[in-house]
């Protein structure tokens, strides 16, 4: 069984050691939502949250 958990740093949601969005190993596991961005460059989401990356991203966690 995987497990998913959210980077403190970046909220990118992943599974492995380390956040592929920005290198960090510091995360949770205690998802609340989730928001996939697939056009990074045209979203308004993705520019008002600062993502610069396709992802999906954790809305909220512990």
């Amino acid at each position: 069984m995987t497990t998913e958990k959210a980077c403190k740093h970046c909220n990118m949601i992943y599974e492995g050691d380390k956040c592929p969005g920005c290198g960090s190993q510091e995360y949770t596991e205690e998802i609340k939502g989730k928001l996939v961005i697939i056009d990074e460059q045209n979203s308004e989401i993705a520019k008002n949250l600062k993502i610069a990356r396709k992802g999906t991203y954790s809305i909220r966690s512990k």
